[in-house]
C-alpha cells in the first residue's frame, strides 16, 4: 500500500473509538434500537469501524430513500432467516413511513422468492435421482 493511504489509514483507526461511538448512536437514530452485535463487536474498536461505516452507507444509498433501503433489509432479513434483524428493520420501516401493508407485501415476496430458491434446487436434485417419468401427461 502506498504510504500516503496508509497515513490515511491509520489516522482513521487511530479515532475509532470514537468513529464506533458516533457510529452507534447515529445506528439507534436510524434504527430505533442499537443492534446487540454491537456490544460485542464494540470489543475490536478498529473493525468495527470499519466494517460498521461500510455497513452504515451501504444500508442507506443515495438512489434509494429511507424506506425503500428498509423494505429491502426487511425482505433481506427474512431471506437470511435473521429473526432479530428482520424485527429490527420492520421497526425502522415503519419508523420510515412504511405501512404495515408494505411490510407484508414484502415478507410475502421474500417468502416466495425463498419458496422457488428450495423448489428449484430440491427439483434438480429430485429429477437427478429419480429421472423424468416416462409417459407422464400422455
Amino acid at each position: 500500500m502506498k504510504p500516503d493511504n496508509e497515513k490515511l489509514i491509520d489516522d482513521f483507526l487511530a479515532h475509532a473509538d470514537d468513529l464506533g461511538d458516533d457510529i452507534v448512536e447515529d445506528v439507534e437514530k436510524m434504527l430505533g434500537v442499537v443492534p446487540f452485535i454491537f456490544s460485542i463487536l464494540r470489543e475490536r474498536p478498529e473493525t468495527f469501524a470499519l466494517s460498521a461505516v461500510a455497513d452504515y452507507r451501504i444500508s442507506r444509498p443515495e438512489s434509494l430513500d429511507p424506506k425503500t433501503a428498509e423494505l429491502i433489509a426487511v425482505a433481506a432479513a427474512a431471506g437470511a432467516g435473521a429473526d432479530s434483524c428482520l424485527k429490527v428493520h420492520m421497526g425502522a420501516a415503519l419508523k420510515e413511513g412504511a405501512s404495515r401493508d408494505e411490510i407484508l407485501d414484502v415478507l410475502q415476496i421474500a417468502a416466495m422468492i425463498g419458496k422457488t430458491r428450495v423448489f428449484a434446487s430440491s427439483l434438480r436434485q429430485f429429477q437427478d435421482v429419480c429421472g423424468k417419468e416416462q409417459g407422464a401427461g400422455e
